[in-house]
């Protein structure tokens, strides 16, 4: 349930970025950081797709997958948990570079993308104990 809240908090997070990226709301709500130029910078797209698209389908997928997980169909399933693990370590990495992006090439940072980066961390830790269900035991 914890990984579904932070997955939800995610969610939230990317979807008002995405909602900026699409111009349906006006200027980002930014107390810390420089917002606007991690946002205008060439970085913020992956080809046509925003990056906030990417975050909104990966909080979306852990969600639903987190959720999937509670139910007691699923309590002896492998693919779950591993595919939270294996979709946390995609989140944390791509987490990791775009922070890396922020420090060291467009040398400002977005509030949003640190609390996305600190949400996604927070998820993968939460799911580590997925671990011993991957292994069989519960």
């Amino acid at each position: 349930m914890v990984l579904a809240i932070l997955a939800l908090s995610g969610l939230m997070v990317s979807l008002y970025m995405l909602a900026y990226a699409f111009g349906w709301v006006g200027q980002l709500i930014c107390g810390v950081g420089n917002c606007e130029a991690v946002q205008s910078s060439p970085y913020s797209r992956m080809g046509p797709f925003p990056v906030a698209a990417f975050g909104v389908v990966g909080y979306l997928v852990l969600m639903t997958l987190s959720l999937a997980g509670l139910q007691p169909a699923s309590r002896g399933s492998r693919l779950i948990p591993s595919a939270l693990l294996g979709g946390g370590i995609i989140g944390v990495g791509f987490s990791a570079y775009l922070t890396y992006l922020e420090a060291f090439v467009i040398h400002a940072w977005c509030q949003w993308c640190v609390i996305s980066a600190i949400l996604m961390v927070l998820a993968f830790v939460a799911a580590i104990p997925e671990l011993k269900r991957i292994g069989g035991s519960q």
